[in-house]
């Protein structure tokens, strides 16, 4: 028997105000310098299953911006060049948000693949920022540690759209 949330109604500061906060938190948490079997813990993008979840969930206004917004806030926090994650957040919500009517009815294991598929492209964006801007390409092995602990997010996503798909049928 699995747990399915009960369907919750669209009201912005729930589905996406709340998210957001709870991925600001998480992401800070996730800088504290601590050191397991001498490496540090890895810091998933929370901020992807947000941009997947709500471009599953429905098309909106608001989306871009926090995810901007949220980009802003990891470019800070990580120290990296200010626009990288916002963009690459932006163009793995583009990519959900155009593939979004084949999504709609499919099973996790297809969400999760397309999951998979906008995370490496939010990864792929910012290996090209970073190329252009300072000429080199980032550790692969880090890089690669990183991209795989954020798609095995996807259950996070998941549950956010099973909470949330059936509120507003206009978009079904």
């Amino acid at each position: 028997m699995t747990f399915v949330p009960a369907k919750q109604p669209l009201v912005p500061w729930t589905w996406l105000g709340v998210p957001a906060v709870i991925c600001v938190i998480l992401s800070f948490l996730l800088t504290i310098p601590i050191r397991v079997f001498g490496a540090g813990v890895p810091e998933p993008v929370f901020a992807l299953v947000l941009a997947f979840a709500w471009a599953v969930i429905r098309p909106s206004v608001l989306a871009p911006f926090l995810l901007i917004l949220l980009g802003l806030f990891l470019d800070f926090l990580w120290g990296g060049p200010t626009g990288l994650w916002g963009l690459a957040l932006v163009a793995a919500y583009g990519l959900t948000l155009a593939v979004r009517p084949t999504l709609t009815g499919r099973g996790p294991v297809v969400l999760w693949i397309w999951y998979g598929a906008a995370c490496l492209l939010a990864f792929g964006v910012g290996i090209l920022i970073t190329f252009v801007r300072t000429g080199e390409i980032p550790s692969p092995l880090a890089l690669g540690w990183q991209a795989f602990i954020t798609i095995a997010l996807y259950p996070l996503a998941g549950r956010l759209i099973a909470r949330y798909e059936d509120a507003d049928v206009r978009f079904r």
